[in-house]
């Protein structure tokens, strides 16, 4: 059997249906890759977006540890910081963007490495500021360290000079050497006459020696008398009074002595007045606000 011949018009169909299915093999090819080629493309953007993100989060935390710090920043400082949180948050706003350009992305990029470079300065001024801060802390610290020790070695000293002063003031206070009391009366001649008696009696004259004290100021020294009957009341009026031994006292009599630290014997005479009674009188004596020490009489 012959084969059939096919003729020129079949051959050109056939052809034509070789070049359709040629091309449309072609165009199915070129829309794949496409379509595999943005849908790489979006995973890229989005894998990048992902890594902005966690590095603006990053920055972020450094700025929170410094601010948790709780430093006394000065006002540039503050500045600073303010103005990186803004761009912070501007970054946040582009990278949550539905759809971004590439160009986009290195812009952020870009900036986010401006922030990197920012925080990283900023963290060493921090650092700087906290080591000046332990320093004035430490200086501070040893200054009021000195200043506790300036003042406890003066208040050491203050009552040292008061303890001395005290040791001295009673070192060079007056004291009594002997002391002796006589009652007398005077006679119409004018003549003293000692008597024994309380109902003779009219004075007492109290006779004494003061103990010789290099350290004693020579000069006037103001006595003081304070006399009490054998009933133990104290004669003296009511606007007579003196300070000694800490307190505020009444007197019966006081007069001046001119005290040369030798051994003159000093006498005060004192007026009874009320009628003596019998019993023993005691005369106590101060000078300077201490006291001399003290004599008695008993009268019959």
């Amino acid at each position: 059997m012959e084969p059939q011949k096919i003729n020129k018009g079949d051959r050109n169909k056939i052809y034509f249906l070789v070049i359709v299915i040629t091309a449309l093999i072609g165009t199915n090819a070129y829309l794949f890759f496409k379509d595999r080629q943005q849908s790489e493309r979006f995973v890229t953007v989005s894998t990048e977006k992902d890594k902005l993100r966690l590095e603006v989060e990053k920055i972020e935390v450094e700025l929170d540890k410094v601010e948790a710090l709780n430093l006394d920043l000065n006002e540039k400082l503050i500045e600073e910081q303010k103005l990186a949180r803004e761009k912070i948050d501007e970054l946040k706003i582009a990278l949550e963007k539905g759809a971004i350009t590439q160009g986009e992305l290195d812009k952020a990029n870009s900036q986010i490495n401006e922030l990197k470079t920012f925080v990283k300065n900023y963290n060493d001024q921090i650092i700087q500021l906290q080591k000046d801060n332990i320093f004035l802390k430490n200086s501070r610290d040893s200054l009021e360290n000195t200043l506790k020790n300036i003042s406890s070695r003066a208040s050491n000293l203050e009552n040292e000079n008061s303890n001395l002063s005290a040791k001295v003031k009673t070192a060079a206070a007056l004291k009594l050497q002997n002391a002796e009391i006589i009652a007398f009366r005077t006679k119409s001649s004018g003549k003293k006459v000692e008597v024994t008696k309380s109902s003779t009696a009219e004075k007492l004259s109290v006779r004494f020696n003061i103990i010789p004290n290099e350290l004693a100021e020579k000069g006037h020294h103001n006595i003081y008398l304070r006399v009490f009957d054998p009933a133990g009341n104290l004669l003296a009026n009511e606007g007579n009074r003196f300070e000694a031994d800490g307190q505020e006292m009444q007197y019966s009599h006081s007069i001046y002595i001119n005290y040369n630290n030798d051994d003159s014997t000093y006498v005060i005479d004192w007026t009874n007045p009320k009628p003596f009674i019998k019993g023993i009188y005691t005369v106590i004596l101060y000078a300077d606000g201490n006291t001399l020490g003290k004599a008695q009489v008993d009268l019959r």
